[in-house]
């Protein structure tokens, strides 16, 4: 199960007794969180094989009417999904292909392989690999069955720019993208209709086989056509849809050429959309989501109430800019020790979902980061209490930590080491604020992906 790497350090760093149970308390169900999402466990929880069946949620399949069985997919969590669903069916498995992200195995699978491949900026072994897995699936028949295993990420690992996009201009619109502050559902809008592979379309190469979706949701809500952009799944959006979202962050006159061409061709009519809803090739395709951020935030709340806190799961479907929402939490902190509301103290508070970060600055950070220096520079001062947001990938940003603590001392520590925190929040460079007082917090890669989860503990 994931761990939090540094968690003694972190709660090491607390100047007082109070200060240091909060802290203890707010690793603690992170930490639960991040259990709550482990791809191995919530996929052999969500599929059981009896003699030749296959159970997947509500649905049954008899394996013995299925002459092959393909196994394709790609994202973060989807080596060790891989890695379960092998330990469920085995050698009836007749070939598989999952794109993952470099140095974030080992993994034991023996019928499924594993490609490496770039995140977030896709890349040439990403587009290989998405290469194949069409090649796989186009070669499945009427009588056959395609799993697909799908978590965040996958929009990035699973790289195929339809027609005459190249590999280098889908990298320029990402990285636009990524630094315009756009929500992960108007990233994915583009993304769909860019792609030969996302919107739909993996399904439409997979037909006429039977597919089944195991899906680890990484977007708020779980909107499937949105996870890892929905390849296979009907889209519901269009082409005129991607257009505005370049126009509505400015990006449009910077798009490549062959970007904007298709899309307004798209719109025109003169390309074909991505599938839709009535399309035949999804009355074959079943969806399983086998875990997200609500099973994430939940566990997170039950780690608090086994502390003996009251606890409250605020929201699973948390968005804005990041700062904002740091603030907010400092915000609902004080709100807490004024009044009791909307919870008495000792009590821990959760909220998940995923913000965004517009970047302005030439630092380096991550949204959750960002998200812990925002509350830091309201709560200074206040006793008992800590604030602490991660990535449940491991990875905030573009950097190596997964998030980070603040308490009520965070800002006199830094300014102990002559730092001002709100020039770090200016220049986006919440990571060199909390690498510098101890206080980011590290676990690695944690191959799962269920979005972010931030904590509240009020003593």
């Amino acid at each position: 199960m994931p761990q939090i790497q540094n968690k003694s350090t972190l709660i090491g760093n607390a100047e007082s007794r109070r200060d240091r149970q909060a802290r203890k308390l707010a690793l603690g169900a992170l930490e639960a969180a991040l259990g709550a999402a482990d791809p191995i466990e919530v996929v052999k929880s969500a599929i059981v094989v009896e003699d030749s069946n296959l159970l997947v949620s509500q649905h049954k399949f008899d394996l013995s009417i299925f002459e092959h069985i393909y196994v394709v997919g790609g994202g973060k969590a989807s080596g060790k999904m891989a890695e379960a669903l092998e330990s469920r069916l085995g050698n009836r498995i007749s070939e598989g292909l999952i794109n993952v992200p470099y140095n974030s195995g080992p993994y034991s699978t023996k019928r499924i392989s594993l490609q490496e491949a770039s995140h977030p900026i896709p890349d040439k072994a990403g587009m290989e690999g998405a290469k194949r897995i069409l090649e796989l699936v186009g070669q499945a028949e009427k009588n056959d069955l395609v799993i697909c295993l799908i978590s965040g990420g996958g929009s990035s690992l699973m790289p195929l720019p339809r027609s005459e996009i190249t590999l280098e201009d889908k990298r320029q619109v990402t990285d636009a993208l990524l630094k315009s502050g756009a929500t992960i559902n108007e990233f994915n809008t583009v993304r769909k209709h860019i792609s030969a592979l996302k919107g739909g379309w993996l399904a439409k190469n997979a037909y006429p086989a039977t597919i089944i979706n195991l899906i680890l949701s990484d977007v708020i809500g779980d909107p499937l056509d949105f996870i890892a952009s929905g390849p296979t799944v009907p889209d519901s959006t269009t082409f005129g849809d991607a257009i505005e979202v370049l126009r509505r962050y400015n990006l449009w006159e910077t798009t490549p050429q062959s970007v904007k061409t298709l899309l307004v061709n798209g719109q025109k009519g003169l390309r074909e959309e991505t599938p839709k809803n009535e399309d035949k090739v999804f009355k074959k395709a079943y969806n399983a989501v086998v875990g997200n951020n609500r099973s994430a935030t939940s566990a997170a709340c039950s780690s608090f109430r086994s502390s003996g806190l009251q606890a409250l799961l605020l929201t699973s479907f948390l968005e804005g800019e990041a700062r904002h929402v740091g603030t907010m939490l400092a915000a609902i902190t004080k709100e807490v020790v004024a009044s009791g509301s909307p919870l008495p103290s000792p009590c821990g508070i959760v909220v998940g979902g995923e913000t965004t970060v517009t970047v302005v600055g030439d630092g380096k950070g991550g949204r959750n980061q960002e998200i812990a220096l925002s509350a830091a520079l309201k709560i200074s001062g206040m006793g008992g209490i800590a604030i602490a947001s991660l990535s449940t990938d491991g990875i905030d940003g573009p950097t190596e930590a997964a998030g980070a603590l603040a308490d009520g001392q965070t800002l006199s520590r830094s300014l102990e080491r002559e730092m001002v925190a709100k020039n770090f929040i200016d220049r986006n460079d919440s990571f060199s604020f909390f690498s510098e007082l101890n206080d980011a917090i590290f676990t690695g890669f944690t191959g799962t992906n269920v979005n972010d989860v931030s904590v509240i503990v009020v003593m």
